[in-house]
């Protein structure tokens, strides 16, 4: 949609001043529109002001646009900030993930623990992206344990959508870095007082064992799961059988 609005706002233009354009008279109007009183107006300019990035190129995104980004992603007003999330990916095709990533990686986290789950939702599932393009040692210094913590959010919806997210880690990152990172500290929420915790280390290893190719992750984790057997919840009990029939069918 983005990049719809902005190919016809960039067709509108004469193609030798459609920087010029938007840098004096375009521009300006926005820096107002940021600080607007009306929320419904900062929400709607948050859902499409990352289409003037591939418009206006590498250098004037980095200059004129990441800081209002920035004030964006602080915004008090949870559309604005969700807007802004779910549209990274346009950003991050015209100047690159690390250079996002280094400007707005501090803001991005603290959204992570944002008090409105759609918010922390759009975080979990910008996080692969982020994650294969920053690499294993980055994301394990930097983001791997707002990925567990995700595991544990009091909604429901996070986290299934945290338990989705370590599979898709897994893809990218492969089964040793599974094996060393994720499953010891999957397999430690077996053992958590909190049933709801214990279920969703059943889903993480159902969800993980999906995959025929990752046996070895079955067999480190089958023990946990034969031993939530006796667990003394029996919605535990039957997940442990629905994870068992997973196993075994992969």
């Amino acid at each position: 949609m983005l990049r719809e609005i902005s190919q016809y706002f960039s067709n509108g233009l004469p193609a030798e001043a459609r920087e010029q354009v938007i840098m004096n008279y375009v521009l300006p109007c926005i820096k107002e529109l940021i600080n607007d009183t009306n929320m419904h107006v900062k929400s709607a300019l948050a859902s499409v002001i990352m289409g003037l990035s591939p418009i206006l190129g590498k250098d004037n995104t980095i200059e004129h646009l990441l800081p209002m980004f920035l004030t964006q992603l602080k915004d008090e007003v949870p559309e604005v900030r969700l807007n802004i999330i779910s549209n990274l990916d346009c950003v991050n095709e015209v100047i690159g993930i690390k250079q996002l990533s280094q400007t707005l990686l501090p803001a991005i986290v603290e959204l992570a623990e944002d008090n409105k789950w759609r918010v922390r939702l759009a975080i979990i599932e910008y996080m692969p992206l982020l994650a294969g393009q920053l690499g294993k040692d980055f994301f394990d210094e930097k983001l791997n344990t707002l990925c567990m913590a995700w595991l544990v959010d009091h909604v429901y919806a996070i986290r299934e959508a945290a338990t989705s997210n370590l599979k898709k880690l897994v893809e990218k990152f492969g089964v040793e870095w599974a094996q060393q990172t994720i499953i010891p500290k999957v397999l430690q929420m077996s053992r958590d007082l909190n049933y709801l915790h214990r279920m969703t280390c059943l889903f993480c290893i159902n969800t993980l064992a999906r995959d025929a190719k990752r046996n070895r992750l079955v067999k480190l984790m089958l023990s946990t799961v034969v031993g939530l057997a006796s667990d003394d919840v029996p919605n535990v009990k039957f997940n442990v059988a629905k994870t068992l029939m997973k196993m075994g069918s992969g």
